[in-house]
């Protein structure tokens, strides 16, 4: 099977599940994901109407992007939603303990690094190293990362830094963002001197930021993006697109965007 039939094999199957019985329209999935998802999770679902949506009449999947925080405890609170993609197993083990996903659905979607940016024409360098003087080097500026309390990449990055025995020192100079995304905002424009994200997102900024330095995989948690189905929601159809994103051909565009396969990330967290 070649990559359009294979495609046009998952939206037949996602249009089927979205359909009710019955209906003129098939109905919208509802997808609650991570905003480091944001850029790849569109061009998957470009790919999907491209190749095979529009043919087979497919409706689009309507895709709520915020930090997993939120989107989590909006489902707590009863929003309507389909298929939930975490940035972290904390916050879709929480979903999970209150029975609002199907656990025997679950899957790893793909993987990540975090990665210290600086803004692009900035002279700033880090060697990711114990003891490293972070203070020192952000030369009196300030250190955007996600909130470390919620967001799942603040949590990674205090994790790192409080293995390379400087979280006090970081803590003095951060600047929170309310995502990763947020983080990653406030080095572009330049009102940080640093920030830690994903590798993904530098990359997706093109040429606002650049990488300064790679945090040692071992120094965190395992980053990886666990998905799941809303048990009050449409669960064929978010099975369906699933095994879409999990396809070859999805899962190539991931790759694209800078994204580790999910058998990558599944021994990273096995080693963990």
């Amino acid at each position: 099977m070649n990559r359009r039939q294979v495609l046009i094999a998952a939206g037949a199957g996602l249009a089927a599940a979205c359909a009710p019985e019955g209906a003129d329209e098939p109905a919208a999935l509802r997808v609650f994901a991570a905003t480091s998802l944001v850029d790849v999770l569109k061009a998957a679902g470009d790919l999907l109407q491209q190749i095979g949506g529009e043919e087979l009449g497919a409706t689009p999947p309507v895709m709520n992007f915020a930090a997993t925080s939120d989107l989590a405890r909006q489902i707590i609170q009863g929003a309507r939603a389909d298929l939930f993609i975490s940035a972290d197993e904390a916050w879709i083990d929480e979903l999970d303990a209150r029975a609002l996903l199907v656990r025997a659905e679950r899957r790893v979607l793909a993987g990540n690094r975090l990665v210290v940016i600086a803004p692009a024409d900035a002279p700033f360098e880090i060697d990711l190293s114990p003891g490293v003087d972070i203070v020192s080097a952000l030369k009196g500026g300030r250190i955007a990362i996600a909130e470390p309390e919620t967001v799942p990449a603040g949590r990674y990055a205090r994790e790192a830094f409080t293995a390379l025995g400087v979280w006090d020192e970081v803590k003095s100079a951060a600047a929170y963002g309310e995502s990763v995304r947020s983080a990653l905002r406030l080095v572009e424009l330049g009102e940080a001197a640093a920030g830690v994200v994903y590798a993904t997102d530098a990359r997706a900024s093109r040429d606002l930021v650049r990488v300064a330095g790679v945090f040692d995989p071992a120094l965190h948690t395992p980053i990886i993006y666990p998905m799941a189905p809303v048990a009050a929601g449409d669960v064929p159809a978010a099975v369906r697109l699933m095994a879409f994103l999990l396809s070859p051909p999805a899962q190539a565009v991931f790759a694209e965007f800078g994204f580790l396969p999910p058998d990558v990330a599944r021994v990273d967290a096995a080693a963990e």
